[in-house]
């Protein structure tokens, strides 16, 4: 209780009083235009063209056995339904005694998707309530063993797929679709789908799990989100070869076929939803910045793995900062191991380098990249050209397969020698921050986190990869290897440790679930056009100052997912003043109202609200 009540204080002090984010009266921008539905406006009555069965198998509109006696009368329901009408109070009581019942995490998914699928109010309130728990069932890191297997424990269809045989048809099949209005789309072509690989159509689960967060924690309305697919088939021999599979069954489009094929389907999306939020997900290295360099500009998206993730990651770091009582400006003056060259490794650090830019303690772009060493899986990315008096130093195989991008190549070090291991690196450089994303477990090695808190009172270690089976290394053996001194984060979720002196090792989950979703909800109620870099740095620096003194000194950097809800908000108004300030919103906004109480009451509540049939809507 102690906690909540220093974790309400901190949003109202940070939405409240702290640059009084949100206490602006904004009056009609003169180029504003009307664009959509006000989303408060769906909280008081809905009309529906439907009666009888459909409404209790529409699981935008069924409340179960929760129809009043009255709706049931004029929605030629009676009858349908178990005569006693029952609350939503006693609906989540059985569904949670039924939840507790089932054994494994991927039990619990189906048991989830199932209500999902069954009534999707019911489900939103039931997962709201129990987010600490059930956001790691259908997020990371069961999702991740939920897409493994998808095409095995396929029940309905959710989304929408996009295949290589519907080339030349997609203008036409996105009216396919029952629902004029969307908002969020998120959108896989399922190449690299967590730290899993190539999972192909099962990478499906990814979009439904992150617009669950968007609705849950964001506030995005049920029935204006959209999970796609894009199937360009899967280089994944065990899915080929496997009968159960619900892809296209052969190997994955490239070049200019594909980038031809994503260019048809934005194109097709733009067509019906011009003002749609696109969240890309999970795309393999370099398709992922192509695709992003190409659209940021035109449409409104942006891309999770690389700026997301970056935004939180920027997040944990400049918290980390304070809980080492050190200047939250000191961005500078770090010095930071990045194991993992991908999009997701190369998108955080370059979040990083924006913020030191934007710190305004370094000289140059130059200067900042000086204070990031990037590893890939070949060793350190150095000077090809350089040797070393110590040939252990260098990573074992061949030569560097694969050439440097230009990204990548900022990152070079000139001064040290190409493909030296993670554990020779960390000896030169005594990095303060290590952080992981490769997907790879265990390339956090005991030697290496070992030197590093030598040199360091309380290193700062980040194994981010998802789920965490993949995780770089456990929170356990974080803790263990710097002799419980370590300032811990995860993309997936630990338990925290219990130390042998009795105190308690904190984790953190440092993952995009607490950025995206307050992302996409400032974007939605500002209608902005679109999402700009500054975005992502505020969205950094507001999640950075939400921990309590006391949390910080604790090893706590972030509020507990139980707050998702409160950090969204926090996040939204944050980045809906943005898009006014940046001349990227065009919602209007009646002369008067304060941006935090509109946002705030925009965001959708799992309430059931009375239901009415109208023939004509």
């Amino acid at each position: 209780m102690l906690y909540s009540n220093v974790m309400s204080k901190s949003m109202r002090n940070l939405i409240r009083q702290n640059r009084h984010l949100g206490q602006r009266y904004y009056g009609l921008p003169a180029s504003a235009i009307s664009i959509g539905s006000d989303p408060r406006k769906d909280k008081t009555v809905h009309l529906t063209p439907f009666r009888g069965a459909n409404v209790l198998h529409d699981p935008l509109l069924s409340k179960g056995t929760a129809f009043s006696i009255a709706e049931r009368e004029r929605l030629s329901i009676r009858g349908l339904v178990p005569p006693r009408c029952q609350e939503m109070e006693k609906q989540l009581l059985r569904v949670k005694r039924n939840l507790d019942a089932l054994d494994t995490p991927i039990a619990k998914f189906i048991f989830l998707t199932s209500l999902q699928d069954r009534n999707e109010t019911l489900f939103y309130k039931l997962l709201i309530n129990h987010l600490d728990e059930l956001s790691g069932i259908i997020y990371t890191p069961t999702v991740g063993e939920a897409c493994l297997l998808s095409h095995s424990i396929y029940r309905r269809s959710r989304g929408m797929y996009f295949s290589t045989q519907d080339k030349g048809t997609m203008s036409a099949m996105v009216h396919n679709w029952p629902h004029d209005e969307v908002d969020v789309i998120v959108v896989t072509d399922g190449s690299r789908v967590l730290g899993l690989g190539d999972l192909g159509a099962n990478g499906m689960q990814i979009p439904i799990g992150k617009l669950s967060l968007y609705v849950a924690a964001g506030g995005i309305r049920p029935r204006a989100v959209l999970p796609v697919v894009l199937d360009v088939g899967t280089n994944n021999e065990n899915l080929l070869n496997d009968p159960l599979y619900l892809g296209m069954g052969h190997p994955r489009l490239d070049g200019e076929e594909y980038y031809s094929f994503v260019d048809e389907w934005i194109t097709a999306i733009q067509s019906r939803w011009p003002n749609a939020l696109i969240q890309f997900e999970d795309f393999k290295y370099p398709h992922a910045y192509d695709l992003l360099n190409k659209y940021q500009h035109k449409v409104t998206c942006f891309n999770d793995d690389i700026q997301s993730t970056s935004a939180i990651t920027l997040a944990g770091i400049l918290a980390s900062l304070k809980a080492r009582d050190r200047p939250i400006d000191s961005l500078h003056e770090e010095r930071i191991i990045c194991v993992g060259a991908g999009s997701a490794g190369v998108g955080v650090c370059e979040g990083i380098i924006d913020a030191m830019i934007d710190q305004g303690k370094v000289k140059s772009r130059e200067e900042a990249y000086s204070r990031i060493w990037m590893l890939d899986q070949y060793g350190l990315l150095g000077n090809p050209y350089l040797n070393t008096s110590d040939p252990q130093a260098i990573m074992s195989g061949s030569q560097r397969m694969t050439k440097l991008d230009e990204r990548q190549q900022c990152y070079v070090k000139s001064d040290m020698c190409d493909r030296l291991s993670l554990e020779d690196v960390v000896a030169k450089v005594k990095p303060t921050v290590i952080l992981g994303l490769t997907g790879v477990p265990g390339v956090f090695t005991e030697k290496a986190i070992r030197t590093m808190a030598a040199h360091q009172e309380k290193p700062v270690v980040f194994p981010l990869s998802n789920p965490d089976s993949r995780a770089e290394c456990s929170a356990e053996e974080a803790f263990k290897w710097t002799d419980g001194r370590a300032i811990f984060a995860s993309g997936s979720p630990f338990k925290d440790v219990v130390l042998p002196n009795g105190r308690i090792g904190k984790t953190n989950q440092c993952n995009n679930s607490y950025s995206f979703p307050g992302l996409g909800l400032g974007v939605t109620v500002s209608r902005a056009t679109r999402v700009t870099p500054t975005m992502f740095l505020e969205t950094a620096k507001t999640i950075a100052n939400m921990a309590s003194p006391d949390q910080l000194q604790q090893g706590i950097l972030f509020p507990g997912v139980h707050y998702l809800r409160d950090v969204a908000l926090a996040v939204g108004t944050r980045v809906c003043e943005l898009a006014y300030e940046e001349g990227v919103a065009t919602a209007v906004l009646k002369e008067g109202e304060i941006l935090s109480e509109v946002v705030q009451s925009s965001m959708f509540v799992p309430e059931y609200i009375p239901l009415v049939h109208s023939p004509n809507v």
